[in-house]
């Protein structure tokens, strides 16, 4: 479900390096050792930590799109949970930390715990041919980490033989028998909420929230300001541009054509790549539906083309719909996406790494739209649309 939400709203993807200032270094980063831990988030919404006596205290505002629940959860360590007592029903859940034991359920949260150095912990995944990491792939392959089915539909029986600490969830709706049947095993749910957030930085700033629970702040917050720096050094770049190309992103599914809107976190990524996505004006809630006929009355003249839907080649778009060839930038074969870009089981590496690291996203989308800027670079997540399957 969440890799067809992603799907629909998805516009572009991608990293770019070249000489001035800009490293395409993928994961661990070269950060410095902070002074502090992060008390403050910069762009994260979706979640808070306060401190209080000898715990902290995580509340999570947006698990899901318009949730009217929060949660809130204690993080405390092993000798200071021994003597003390907590209101009984005050939390959602009361976490030892570090954490040893660790079931996620989304590709996203793959990067933050290889980031952070805690990948051993996962010891489990529902659909781990999703996962394109080859670090992770290993510990797969090896019987590390177990397959867990559907997020679903989690096969809790194998969830529940293997007592993590915690299950870190997303969440669509709220609704989630696996997840209920989870915690009446009295093992905590934590629904991590990055995929709601609404701007690049902002996705990326919640590897705070693996930061909190291995008690790796300082480390978290490092990395963080890494990539922020990162993702500002190319956005300064891109407006040093002296064209903006047009850019059209999306395709149908069945009788709609989904885009971003103009307040999006991929919108924001062309605005920062000095790219003029034709929709850019927009505030609508979530993707704007179109038919056809308003689309290429808009876009057919467009330069670019970026993230066709699930299309990997000019041949399976001709197919789909034979009026995409009408678009010059079909005409042109200036289609780029990330859909050919996967881990060995066919798991799509934009879906996993790309919300981690905005910094190479950005860098990709300043290499498609303007390539004189970054001429050394090779991108790592899109690429040319293959002309055949």
């Amino acid at each position: 479900m969440k890799h067809l939400l992603l799907l629909l709203v998805i516009c572009v993807t991608l990293s770019c390096k070249e000489d001035k200032g800009l490293s395409r270094t993928l994961p661990p980063l070269e950060t410095e050792t902070p002074n502090a831990e992060f008390q403050n988030l910069k762009y994260a919404k979706g979640f808070t930590v306060t401190n209080a006596n000898n715990h902290k205290i995580l509340t999570i505002n947006s698990p899901w799109p318009k949730s009217e629940k929060v949660y809130k959860y204690v993080l405390i360590s092993a000798e200071e949970a021994a003597k003390t007592t907590f209101m009984k029903d005050a939390y959602d859940g009361i976490l030892i930390t570090p954490i040893k034991k660790l079931v996620a359920t989304s590709t996203t949260h793959i990067p933050a715990l290889e980031l952070l150095g805690v990948d051993e912990t996962l010891v489990g995944f529902p659909g781990t041919d999703y996962i394109s990491s080859e670090k992770t792939r290993t510990r797969i392959d090896n019987g590390d980490i177990r397959e867990l089915g559907k997020n679903e539909g989690i096969n809790t029986e194998v969830l529940l033989e293997l007592r993590p600490d915690i299950v870190v969830a997303f969440g669509v709706d709220g609704t989630n028998k696996s997840m209920e049947t989870i915690q009446k095993a009295r093992i905590p749910v934590l629904y991590n909420g990055d995929w709601v957030e609404t701007s690049p930085l902002a996705k990326a700033e919640w590897i705070k929230f693996f930061g909190l629970l291995y008690s790796k702040e300082k480390e978290a917050d490092s990395i963080f300001n890494q990539i922020e720096k990162d993702y500002l050094d190319a956005k300064k770049i891109a407006l040093s541009a002296t064209t903006r190309p047009t850019v059209l992103c999306g395709a149908m599914y069945k009788d709609v054509w989904y885009l971003p809107n103009g307040t999006s976190a991929e919108a924001q990524f062309l605005n920062d790549a000095n790219a003029n996505y034709l929709w850019s004006d927009t505030k609508e809630k979530g993707s704007i539906a179109l038919s056809f006929e308003a689309v290429f009355d808009k876009a057919k003249t467009t330069d670019l083309w970026l993230s066709p839907s699930y299309y990997t080649s000019y041949e399976a778009l001709e197919k789909s719909n034979s009026h995409y060839t009408q678009f010059s930038a079909f005409q042109n074969k200036k289609i780029f996406t990330f859909s050919n870009t996967t881990g060995k089981s066919g798991g799509v590496t934009y879906y996993e790494l790309g919300m981690a690291r905005p910094d190479l996203v950005l860098k990709d989308i300043i290499k498609i739209c303007h390539p004189e800027l970054l001429p050394d670079y090779e991108t790592t997540f899109f690429k040319p649309l293959k002309l055949k399957e």
